[in-house]
């Protein structure tokens, strides 16, 4: 849970002597090996303050990963859990440029940063006194920000589009359940008829069950899957309902929706195997991707894409050997191949992959990739070398 800051916390480190101490802190190494030596030297220094100044430094570290330009901000451990990565907070607010907007559930401002970027007005309101504080300090000079303490299903702005971020976790557990959200997702949505808004969800969320009118996009960032964002009807092009956000820091973002075409062929295997983006699997836009990269499906059921070429700038594994899934002809395989280090991407067949690994004990000297897959009903493998083609 990490450490419960309090006002006057948040008071002291904003002040300038605050800071001149988290300088100071922050020279020290704060690994696990050295954390209660230093964190009883910081005692010696500050006292009961010392806990709130290791912390901060602790958090400031963790959070270079995932917020841009936040060297300076003030975190809890959890609101740095949950804070929306920076790439992913730019592309909503791009969606949202050049509209009033309200983040209900603002912490301690990731969302309100970008939104305050290409947003006339910019509402942020939450109910955590210590998580409000940070925000006006994370926040500061930004004249067209309001923060406000308020509840999140209590409507208390007009004209504004709604932006919301549930808390994915009950009784210590992270939850896929729309009623277990904090605010429960249900109660959000009621707080706001006819309004136009905007709900960060866990990616995992069953949206068939959730039937939800608008538009879902669902998020990834260097290959991760981040989030599913619900977009209200008023939001959303009426053609889509589906939208698959791919954001890569490298630059080769793209995104995919269901309004594209999804028609692809039915062939034997190309000479290549792609495992699309998390975000287009869980978007349901396989197909759609396919037929984009003149590419076809291994099973109608699976996930995993083939052809004679690879998507620019996606990982592709070429095909060097198909085998029957028997352990005895993988094995052969692999010694007649000098296969050593050894991956294993497996849809559609009960295997563990590390449990296979240890099984088959590739002792040569060179890297495969072996994807097992179903085909129809019959279990096979292909022994794949992996490349990353150049981007076009």
């Amino acid at each position: 849970m990490g450490y419960g800051f309090s006002r006057a916390d948040v008071s002291f480190l904003g002040s300038p002597a605050g800071a001149a101490a988290l300088t100071e802190v922050d020279r020290l190494e704060l690994t696990q090996a050295t954390h209660l030596r230093d964190l009883e030297r910081v005692r010696r220094t500050h006292g009961d303050r010392a806990a709130a100044l290791v912390e901060t430094v602790r958090l400031r570290r963790k959070a270079g990963a995932k917020l841009a330009d936040a060297g300076n901000w003030l975190f809890t451990d959890d609101a740095l859990q949950q804070a929306t990565p920076t790439l992913v907070a730019r592309r909503r607010a791009a969606r949202l440029a050049g509209r009033a907007v309200h983040d209900v559930t603002c912490s301690i401002g990731a969302e309100l940063a970008e939104l305050s970027q290409v947003c006339p007005a910019v509402i942020g309101s939450d109910l955590d006194d210590a998580r409000l504080s940070m925000a006006a300090h994370n926040l500061a000079g930004r004249r067209n920000v309001l923060l406000a303490k308020a509840d999140a299903l209590v409507s208390v702005s007009t004209g504004t589009v709604v932006v919301a971020d549930p808390a994915r976790r009950a009784d210590g557990k992270r939850t896929h359940d729309p009623a277990k959200l904090q605010p429960p997702l249900p109660d959000l949505l009621a707080a706001y008829p006819g309004r136009d808004i905007a709900v960060k969800c866990a990616p995992g969320l069953d949206f068939d069950r959730l039937d939800w009118p608008g538009e879902v996009e669902v998020v990834s960032l260097d290959g991760a899957v981040r989030e599913a964002c619900l977009w209200s009807a008023g939001l959303a092009d009426p053609a889509v309902t589906r939208r698959a956000s791919v954001i890569s820091s490298a630059g080769t973002s793209f995104t995919l929706t269901d309004a594209e075409p999804d028609e692809i062929p039915e062939r034997a295997p190309g000479d290549w195997i792609i495992d699309p983006d998390g975000a287009v699997v869980r978007a349901g836009l396989v197909r759609h991707y396919a037929a984009k990269h003149g590419l076809w499906q291994l099973d109608p059921r699976i996930a995993y894409l083939t052809g004679d070429t690879v998507p620019p700038g996606t990982r592709g594994f070429r095909v060097v050997d198909r085998l029957d899934y028997r352990e005895k002809t993988l094995r052969a395989e692999l010694r007649r191949h000098d296969c050593g280090p050894l991956e294993i991407l497996v849809r559609g067949v009960d295997v563990d992959p590390d449990k296979l690994r240890r099984t088959l004990k590739p002792q040569g000297t060179q890297p495969f990739t072996l994807v097992i897959t179903r085909i129809g009903r019959t279990p096979t493998a292909f022994l794949c070398t992996a490349v990353r083609p150049p981007s076009s």
